[in-house]
């Protein structure tokens, strides 16, 4: 696969999928009454806005150079640069930081479902189609796998994921404060569950069946 190809394929669908999500959450908190996105430039679709150095570029390229003399084959991670939010001066700031959280997943999820009907629209305007050599094809395949890992991931109860700020949310304020001292942990938490494995064996029986859900009932593949 050539360099413009493996581009074209990949990096607009992961594009996409990390910037619309911090420009959700943004969004959302603006609408319940926090600004703070807004004024620090953050509403916009530019992914430069959203590119943080170590966490977009450099664990990335490390983990993939790393992981690719393992068994399991290449494979990384990583995170843009969080979207500012001011969550005392949300209109309802525990309620309201749930929204906010939820919209970053819920807006992915949304984007799985859109390239799943881009890639059902290809299939049938085409039905010859090689699945496996369409640059189309693979571009759609990538945004709904993305986008359901991204959202499957990121609501892991695990802070400063937005799985756990919705815990947080939801939890009684004295647990949700126990809750916030695990934050500083998150990132080894995460480095852990990935190395060892059970990262996966939380994610795959949600991440695999919406997977199935929007490449066999939405876009019709077998």
């Amino acid at each position: 696969m050539s360099i413009v190809t493996l581009v074209a394929t990949v990096a607009i669908p992961l594009i996409f999928a990390i910037t619309v999500h911090e420009v959700a959450h943004g969004w959302v908190a603006l609408h319940l009454g926090d600004p703070t996105a807004k004024y620090a430039g953050r509403l916009t679709l530019n992914p430069i806005k959203h590119v943080d150095p170590l966490g977009t570029i450099i664990v990335p390229f490390v983990m993939v150079v790393v992981s690719s003399s393992m068994d399991s084959g290449p494979w990384a991670f990583g995170w843009a640069k969080p979207v500012p939010v001011a969550f005392h001066k949300l209109r309802n700031p525990r309620r309201d930081m749930i929204l906010v959280a939820a919209a970053g997943p819920a807006v992915n999820l949304a984007m799985a479902f859109g390239w799943a009907l881009l890639l059902s629209q290809r299939i049938t305007f085409d039905p010859g189609l090689d699945l496996q050599g369409d640059l189309i094809v693979r571009m759609c395949l990538f945004g709904v796998v993305i986008n359901v890992l991204l959202a499957v991931f990121n609501m892991l109860p695990i802070p400063p994921l937005d799985g756990g700020r919705v815990l947080a949310g939801l939890l009684p304020p004295q647990f949700a404060r126990a809750l916030h001292l695990v934050e500083p942990f998150g990132f080894f938490i995460l480095i852990a569950l990935m190395f060892t494995g059970v990262l996966w064996t939380l994610v795959d029986p949600v991440r695999l069946p919406l997977m199935r859900f929007f490449l066999r009932t939405v876009a019709g593949t077998a």
